[in-house]
């Protein structure tokens, strides 16, 4: 719920203040003077006004998480890409070096083969 520097998320923090207010409003609503019909149509009204808010935060959170989870694709086919590239050009620097090996293998075989030839 909290991160390493003690903060919380917004979200933490959206739903402690709706359970607070609801908390609230719970406690004014059945320490007030009322009868039990104008207390149970008040608690009815709060309780669709908390779940109206509920929806709300849970939207958001949800409109919020989307994004998120949008910028982290572009950001993965963005690190791919350029791990892609990278794999390709170490393929051909591999293929480079290899050709540069084998042929100063080659030429140092007709070096060997021409000198024993010249001994003889």
């Amino acid at each position: 719920m909290s991160n390493s520097e003690g903060r919380y998320s917004a979200g933490c923090v959206a739903i402690a203040f709706l359970l607070g207010g609801a908390v609230g409003a719970g406690l004014a609503t059945l320490l007030t003077p009322k009868t039990g019909s104008e207390v149970r149509s008040r608690i009815r009204e709060q309780a669709y006004a908390v779940r109206g808010e509920a929806h709300r935060v849970a939207d958001d959170v949800r409109d919020k998480a989307g994004d998120l989870l949008d910028k982290s694709k572009g950001v993965i086919e963005q690190k791919k890409a350029v791990f892609e590239s990278a794999y390709e050009a170490g393929k051909e620097a591999m293929s480079r070096e290899k050709e540069r090996l084998v042929a100063r293998m080659k030429s140092e075989k007709a070096e060997d083969t021409f000198s024993e030839k010249e001994e003889t």
